[in-house]
């Protein structure tokens, strides 16, 4: 009887065993499963937990901690996606760094402006960034803990800089954050805009003070001679005149520049526009033996501009063209077409411009031999009035020229 009073009190151990096992290992080891895979970010077949009623809470509550971290993770995502966004946005460049001046965040801007690839977080920035003068104005911005501005010369570009210092809660230095903005743009316009009041200063103080000269020497000499007199009278008309053409390329420049000047379009027949422009031009260029021609395609289109516009244009070019020829040189005045676009030019077999004034012939005053410029007359504002023509009718100028051998303006439509 012994062994069977044995066998019923192993059965029921086992029994009880097995309930523990089901009721508090199993479950255990489930919700140990599941906290590993919540943990690596995965997707549980099911959240049910075998067992009593305490497993089932905490398989339920793994359940809505998956669920609160994900839509977590979505938030984040999406503000990091829209900061991301701005940061690319953003046309200046920007810097920040920790108060050991590593980085924390830079966008594209600032790394296309250093040539840099992306850039670790925590990477130190003199490590990267080999340029003593910002090292030295984000150290000073820490160590001073106050704003600072300063520019820098960057491949050719003044790049303005403001770093201001950031704090944290218990209002200890933290960091910086620094922006670069390209000043190139500011700095070249501020130069043109000195360069145009002095040269128009210079322009006019040149005439006005022929004039008022020879106005004191016919005021202290009355009885002067006829002869001398007429020929003070010529030089005083031709100065006046000069200042005369002055003031109205100065008005029809500043006209075209404010932006308020509109287009009167009409069809325009590219080969009587031509032909009506050498008859008109036919004396002048007679005066130094020049021959003109026109070259316009027979399928040449009829064109919409404004042609009085459109006269100003070449009326300029052409008395560059007559200026600046040898006695029985040739012009050439032609018309082609080039993809999308109508070019217009006019040549001369003339002195030519060097390669080093070529490009800014078209600036305001600018001349590319100032002696004989103002000895022909020129205002030195024709080329500017050009390309703002050509601009008006969104299409732009180009020049080519061959010191000593001639030179080409063409207007592009």
């Amino acid at each position: 009887m012994w062994w069977l009073i044995v066998l019923v009190a192993l059965v029921m151990i086992g029994a009880v065993a097995l309930a523990a096992r089901r009721k508090w290992i199993a479950p255990w080891r489930e919700i140990e499963h599941l906290v590993k895979q919540v943990g690596r970010g995965e997707q549980p077949r099911t959240f049910l937990v075998g067992g009593g009623q305490q497993a089932h809470r905490i398989g339920v509550s793994l359940e809505e901690i998956l669920t609160r971290q994900r839509e977590l993770d979505k938030q984040i995502a999406k503000r990091e996606s829209g900061t991301q966004a701005i940061f690319s946005a953003m046309q200046d460049g920007l810097l920040v760094v920790d108060s050991d001046r590593r980085f924390v965040l830079a966008n594209e801007t600032f790394r296309n402006l250093f040539s840099l690839p992306d850039v670790s977080k925590g990477t130190p920035l003199l490590g990267v960034v080999r340029d003593p003068a910002l090292d030295r104005a984000i150290a000073d911005t820490l160590q001073k803990a106050k704003p600072l501005r300063s520019e820098l010369l960057l491949n050719g570009s003044q790049i303005e800089l403001n770093a201001v210092p950031t704090k944290n809660e218990a209002g200890q230095i933290s960091g910086a954050v620094v922006l670069f903005h390209d000043i190139s743009d500011l700095k070249r316009a501020d130069q043109i805009r000195r360069d145009f009041v002095a040269n128009v200063s210079h322009e006019l103080r040149t005439p006005l003070s022929i004039l008022r000269g020879y106005i004191e020497t016919m005021l202290d000499d009355p009885k002067m001679p006829r002869s001398e007199s007429a020929r003070i009278l010529g030089v005083m008309e031709q100065h006046s005149k000069r200042l005369g053409l002055l003031a109205n390329d100065l008005l029809t420049l500043a006209q075209l520049e404010s932006g308020s000047s509109s287009l009167q379009l009409s069809e325009i027949d590219v080969v009587q526009f031509f032909d009506g422009l050498v008859r008109d031009w036919k004396k002048k260029f007679a005066a130094k033996s020049l021959k003109a021609t026109v070259d316009v395609p027979a399928d040449f289109p009829i064109i919409r501009a404004d042609e009085t516009r459109l006269r100003e244009v070449f009326d300029n070019l052409l008395d560059n063209a007559v200026k600046y020829s040898s006695n029985q040189g040739e012009i050439r005045l032609n018309a082609a077409r080039r993809g999308d676009e109508l070019l217009f030019s006019v040549s001369d077999s003339g002195i030519g411009i060097s390669r080093e004034d070529l490009p800014r012939i078209f600036e305001r005053f600018y001349r590319a031999d100032k002696a004989r410029s103002r000895e022909l007359g020129g205002t030195g504002l024709g080329l500017s009035i050009v390309k703002h023509i050509a601009q008006l009718h969104g299409g732009s100028v180009e020049a080519e020229s061959v010191f000593g051998k001639g030179t080409t303006i063409r207007v592009v439509l």
